[in-house]
């Protein structure tokens, strides 16, 4: 069964299948991988804000579903998939699938050595939502919103002795930043050609 894609769907599918994504070939690092999902009424993108624990670096932020690679999975398309099942209740299928985007790592030595995938994904609807403890919340994030130059701004945060800018995306009260921002850009760049 094959989606039936809204216009900006369709132009992001035809940009991802027309390019070849990098691929962070680096066996030091941890494998993960993110689903990036739109659904339309309008066309949107789900976001999670994960729980806050204390052993996560990224405890509280604005994310994608996804996560680390299990060995049961056959590969990163399959982790996206789990993922997204066990955080937010949602099975994708792959004749959603549109594309990946290119791998995105951290760029802070303090943070885990992690690669992580991120693959698009269209859906016909917005479904039911079912959050697992690792989700605080779920945002679906109107497209025609971050395309809005206001939306994307510098924001500031203490990190050790320094303040430090980062490039960041306002969520209504969220924020977007970091390696969610670095997946989102060049996303919104692909929609906006």
């Amino acid at each position: 069964m094959r989606v039936e894609l809204t216009p900006l769907q369709a132009r992001l599918a035809q940009h991802l299948t027309a390019r070849n994504p990098r691929i962070e070939d680096d066996d030091t690092l941890i494998r993960a991988a993110v689903a990036v999902v739109f659904a339309p009424d309008p066309d949107a993108i789900l976001f999670i804000r994960r729980a806050e624990r204390a052993d996560d670096p990224w405890s509280g932020h604005m994310s994608f579903p996804g996560g680390r690679s299990d060995e049961g999975d056959g590969d990163l398309l399959a982790t996206a998939i789990r993922e997204t099942k066990e955080e937010v209740g949602v099975l994708l299928r792959s004749d959603q699938l549109v594309g990946a985007l290119d791998d995105v790592a951290p760029r802070r030595t303090q943070l885990p050595p992690i690669m992580v995938r991120p693959y698009v994904f269209v859906l016909d609807r917005r479904p039911a939502l079912v959050l697992n403890q690792e989700v605080a919340e779920a945002v679906w994030a109107p497209v025609h919103e971050l395309l809005r130059p206001e939306a994307y701004y510098s924001m500031t945060r203490q990190v050790g002795e320094a303040e430090r800018s980062y490039p960041a995306y306002r969520l209504g009260q969220r924020v977007v930043w970091g390696m969610t921002e670095r997946i989102v850009t060049p996303l919104l760049a692909l929609l906006s050609t």
